[in-house]
Order: structure tokens, then sequence, then C-alpha cells
């Protein structure tokens, strides 16, 4: 083996799926606190995924659990719904954390968010604290009105909302809207980044035993074409739902199916509290538990 290798324990996570496969796969670095910055972008670049993490000490052991650094194949960001969700199954999982009260606090770039665990019937679900959202802007251009084209919208209009994410949310009228959209991923691309943001994410209500709300994420801002799962802009709706009708059915919270259309099956559990605080979870699976080897300084 090559010598500037070294080896590194590696779990790749499926994250909001009631079975292993139906999620969004998260590649998590059990210990990264020896890379440099360089490496960890080289190898989020390699692993392919939509994210890749590493877990660290954190810097105030009697605050946080754990530190969380969270990589796209092509830069660092701030806060991401599916890997804080997937890092704290790793990190219970490989004993780098464990929980107080039912919690864990991850210390990231968007600050001290609490992941909290319930268990029912022998099934855990982790739910993360969605960072504070704020609506930036009304988009009152030609540029998201061609994007959505023809589509029926829904009551709310679109707007541009941030909280550790920036997403363009939009609601259409109805489920099949949602799930026949043909994405102009050019389009989407260019008005993320003109707007410093991930994409555009739709959605609509639903008539479902199982479900909600019906979603679909597209950040072509960091190149990727479509979402599987997305536990962010998730929390970007239910804030905005929140706030929009907050004595509406889906003011403290609804279930997700996310995904379907390119061959995953996402469930995402959106719950909004008494002091507005929106929490993400749902199921994670680990698919895979080894080593891997990767240069730490390159």
């Amino acid at each position: 083996m090559n010598s500037d290798l070294s080896r590194f324990d590696f779990l790749q996570i499926d994250v909001f799926a009631e079975r292993a496969g139906g999620g969004n796969p998260l590649g998590v670095v059990v210990d990264g606190s020896d890379w440099s910055d360089a490496a960890m972008q080289a190898f989020a670049h390699w692993t392919g995924l939509v994210e890749t993490t590493f877990l660290l000490p954190p810097t105030a052991p009697d605050t946080a659990s754990y530190r969380l650094r969270i990589f796209t194949p092509t830069r660092e960001i701030a806060f991401a719904g599916h890997p804080s969700v997937g890092s704290a199954h790793a990190a219970l999982q490989a004993g780098v954390a464990q929980l107080r009260d039912g919690t864990l606090v991850q210390e990231c770039a968007a600050g001290l968010l609490t992941v909290r665990s319930e268990t029912e019937s022998g099934i855990q679900r982790l739910f993360v604290e969605a960072p504070q959202a704020r609506v930036l802007d009304t988009p009152g251009g030609l540029a998201l009105d061609a994007i959505l084209g023809a589509s029926a919208r829904g009551r709310l209009a679109p707007v541009l909302v941030e909280g550790g994410r920036r997403w363009w949310i939009a609601e259409f009228a109805d489920e099949t809207g949602v799930r026949t959209y043909n994405a102009d991923y050019a389009a989407i691309r260019k008005l993320a980044l003109d707007s410093d943001s991930l994409g555009l994410c739709i959605f609509a209500r639903c008539n479902n035993a199982d479900y909600d709300l019906v979603v679909r994420a597209f950040p072509a801002g960091v190149g990727i074409v479509e979402d599987p799962a997305s536990g962010a802009a998730n929390g970007l709706i239910a804030a905005w739902l929140h706030a929009s009708e907050p004595q509406g059915p889906l003011a403290r919270g609804y279930r997700v199916s996310q995904g379907r259309e390119i061959g995953h099956d996402a469930h995402i559990v959106t719950r909004i509290d008494a002091n507005a605080t929106v929490w993400v979870g749902g199921r994670s699976h680990t698919v895979v538990n080894g080593s891997a080897h990767w240069a730490k300084h390159g």
C-alpha cells in the first residue's frame, strides 16, 4: 500500500429511509481530527456522494457532543439536514458520542444544534434542530416564472428562504404536478448562482395515508441534478408553512415523501414545537461499516 495513505474508519449511512436503500446516502469519516482541509475536500469529491462528513472532537466538550464538518463534492457547507441526522447516527454507533437525556448537541459552522432521539416500537428516529429560517425575497422577475412554467401553483407564492441553507421554494397545486415536473437544470443552476442559493425545491400538499407533502429538490447550485432526501429544504418548508399558516393543519409538522422520481423512497418527518423551532428527522441505516485509505494531508 502507498505509504502516503492512512487507514481510517468509514461508514456509509442511508438517511431518511424506512428501509435501507430508499434514502439519501451519506459518507462519514469517524475521526477527521488530523485531516487537512484539502484532503477532506478531495475525499468528499472522490466519494461522489451528495455530502461526506467528518466527525471531530468538539471545541467545548462540556457543551457539544461532537463537531461536524460537511462537504459536498465541490465545497464545504455550514449545515445540511441529512448529513446532520446521518452523522448523529454514526457518532452513536461508533461510540464517538452518547445521548444525554435523549439528546446530542452537534457543533457545526451553523452553530450548536440539538439532535433529539425518539424510539417507538424499537425503532429509533433522530431529529435535528433546524437553524432559524427567514424569507429573503419574493421573486418578481421572469427567471423563476420561466423555470416553473405552466405548472399550477399552490396557495403560497414562491419565496427565497434562508436557514443554514438558502433555497427557492415553490408550492404546486397537487402531487401529480410535482411528480411529473420536468426541471430545467441549466436554468435552475443559473438562478441558484445568481441568488447564492442551492436551487429550487418544490412541494405539494397530499391526501395520502402515508405522507402529507410530496417534495422534490434540485440543488443545481452545487452541481446536483436532484436530491433524493433534503433535510434542510424540508426544514425551510416547515418554517415557512408555520409562519404563513400558524393555525393551519401543517403548522405543527407533517410527513414527507421524496425521491421516488429518481428511484428512492425517502420518508422525512418535520415537527414544529411551541417555540416555533423546526425539527427534521427520520430513520437511518448503516449500509457500509469498514475502513478506507486516503492521504489525510493531501
